[in-house]
């Protein structure tokens, strides 16, 4: 059984081998943020202080289900065809064109960071487990089943017999096995070794197919931390590469694409940079009886001028593309050949309020955020400002998680300027010397609000909350800002207010923003927000992997979060996908965009 460095870290830390900052400079070595790491320490520790502790009386016992954890592999496919109602193909053979304005930039599903490279890279390779645009639950993938161990740490995977790599060589537990090594090896280049490293103790293949793979502690993200981020590489390829040279191989670069191996329903033919990527059918395709493809090819185009794709795609010559809102508008009138899918994202745009006193204490009191909130008409940000594409943020968790639930949140805030001004009357603000500024100790309400240069809707919403807050006596000076600046600004605690967008994933643990821990560098804690109570249930939810149980502290983290106003989450995003009338069975949702392409079937 292969132990990760992080288990001998750990093992280190615990004996006093090591002191704690050694800990953490090995933990983030290996690219764990030093929250990650100093929370999994943590609850380790007090695991093993109390071995034979109750549920009850310890934060990470496990409270799940034990056994199979994978639905049938039948009942998650029947599930989805349910759902979408797949028509007939008239006819199969024939192409996919796909513009977008950006390149693919590798190969290699490792190394990738970018949503463009995935999307290639996923119809090119499979992964242990894939994910139902049902839900966004696990299904099968290579992986036909797993289970899970009365631990509540050791998972069990059961490899599909029948798999095999596109050079027909068989798939088997040692290219899972090599998977790993290769993103936990101390010269991996994967933006994804951090989260692994910080969930996987120890794995090992069993036989040649069956791998298991075991947890520091019981986490309920924890495929969403591992074999969900990544597919699996073939050993045979790229065992004689080393980690560091993985980026610059021609199996990565599209030099040579003979090396760009895969498991997945196509292969990749074809990449000339910034032109175009094609993809074939894969005849020998492993799972056909689940993922038929009935078109023979599917085209990456690239053309970088947005207008440009937009007319292609009005022309005929391009079969699918995204939409910004101002293409969207008036484009069904003009086009009503052209079908506009608008589904709801894991994103969402914010305001944050420095709350590092440090750098400033105008947003320390509570009643202070929760009066620029009342302070905002968010209907109004979202019907003309973003057209109508966006959904008001009521919580914090977005539309598509497992926990959202608006109608469970304690605070709702809308247009209240009355209650606002209450609020900061209340917080001892008041306009003393008739400038038409609050003023609180001799200080004025007056503060900077940095935004990224260059977004259109940032640029018709900030003059907006400028106007609005100006009415309640509180002066904001909008920043245009180039975005790695303020990413600077942000991750540093220097600034006062910034408006930005985020994207989550697919899990709802939101730790990584709203836990104390979480202070940059080492999380996404922008605002230096603290609350005992959300930090006591964060081991909780993820600990606890009977889905209804999990999602309730969800929820209650989330009223923690909004109630206290702590982050001013203003809306949560929608996408907008066009196809030509030629497309068949294409359902683009939140968990995404290209899931359905292996039923579509061109229309002559």
């Amino acid at each position: 059984m292969r132990r990760t460095r992080m288990a001998d870290l750990v093992d280190d830390a615990l004996s006093g081998k090591i002191g704690r900052r050694k800990f953490l400079q090995g933990a983030m070595a290996l690219g764990v943020s030093s929250a990650a790491a100093a929370t999994l320490l943590s609850e380790v520790a007090a695991q093993e202080a109390s071995p034979e502790a109750s549920p009850g009386a310890s934060p990470v016992a496990y409270t799940g289900p034990v056994g199979t954890l994978s639905p049938d592999r039948e009942a998650f496919m029947a599930a989805i065809k349910e759902k979408f109602q797949f028509s007939e193909p008239a006819q199969t053979g024939g192409s996919v064109i796909y513009t977008e304005t950006t390149d693919i930039s590798t190969l290699n599903t490792l190394i990738s960071s970018d949503v463009y490279s995935a999307l290639i890279i996923g119809f090119i390779n499979d992964g242990l487990v894939t994910v139902s645009p049902v839900d966004g639950s696990y299904g099968p993938a290579l992986a036909d089943s797993w289970e899970i161990a009365a631990d509540g740490c050791t998972y069990t995977f059961h490899l599909n017999p029948n798999a095999s790599w596109q050079d027909g060589t068989p798939f088997t537990a040692d290219d899972v096995v090599f998977t790993l090594d290769r993103v936990l090896d101390p010269d991996s280049l994967s933006p994804r070794t951090g989260d692994v490293a910080s969930v996987v103790k120890s794995y090992q293949a069993i036989d040649d197919h069956t791998v298991e793979v075991v947890s520091f502690t019981p986490v309920a993200p924890f495929i969403d931390k591992t074999f969900n981020q990544f597919s699996i590489l073939p050993k045979h390829i790229w065992e004689s590469v080393k980690p560091a040279d993985m980026a610059s191989d021609s199996g990565s670069t599209g030099s040579d694409l003979s090396r760009a191996v895969g498991t997945g329903p196509f292969k990749i033919t074809e990449w000339v940079q910034n032109d175009h990527v094609t993809v074939v059918k894969n005849p020998d395709y492993w799972d056909k009886e689940h993922y038929p493809v009935y078109i023979d090819e599917f085209i990456y185009r690239v053309i970088a001028d947005p207008a440009s794709a937009l007319q292609s795609l009005k022309a005929g010559e391009t079969d699918i593309f995204g939409l910004e809102p101002s293409q969207a508008n008036g484009l069904d009138k003009s086009n009503p050949e052209i079908t506009q899918t608008v589904y709801d994202t894991f994103s969402f745009t914010f305001f944050a309020a420095n709350q590092d006193q440090a750098k400033t204490t105008l947003f320390e009191d509570t009643r202070v955020r929760q009066a620029l909130m009342y302070g905002l008409d968010r209907e109004l940000v979202v019907n003309n400002i973003l057209l109508g594409f966006a959904t008001i943020a009521d919580g914090t968790q977005p539309v598509p998680s497992p926990a959202y639930a608006p109608d469970k949140m304690n605070t709702i805030y809308r247009y209240d300027p009355d209650k606002a001004k209450q609020l900061l009357a209340e917080a001892g603000w008041a306009d003393s010397d008739g400038d038409g500024i609050l003023d609180k100790d001799g200080k004025k309400f007056s503060f900077e609000c940095q935004y990224p240069e260059g977004v259109a809707t940032y640029v018709q919403l900030l003059p907006y909350m400028q106007q609005v807050w100006k009415d309640l006596g509180i002066e904001m000076i909008p920043a245009s800002t180039p975005f790695p600046s303020l990413v600077d600004a942000v991750m540093s605690s220097g600034y006062e207010m910034s408006v930005l967008g985020f994207t989550w994933g697919t899990d709802p643990d939101q730790s990584i923003m709203f836990g104390s821990q979480s202070l940059p560098p080492g999380g996404f804690n922008l605002i230096a927000w603290k609350n005992e109570r959300y930090d006591e249930l964060t081991p909780l939810q993820l600990g606890e992997l009977d889905v209804a149980k999990r999602i309730e502290i969800l929820i209650e983290q989330s009223n923690i979060v909004n109630d206290d106003a702590a982050l001013g989450i203003l809306n949560f995003g929608r996408s907008i996908t066009a196809n030509g009338p030629r497309v068949n069975n294409y359902f683009p949702n939140a968990y995404s965009g290209f899931w359905s392409v292996p039923w579509v079937w061109m229309t002559a």
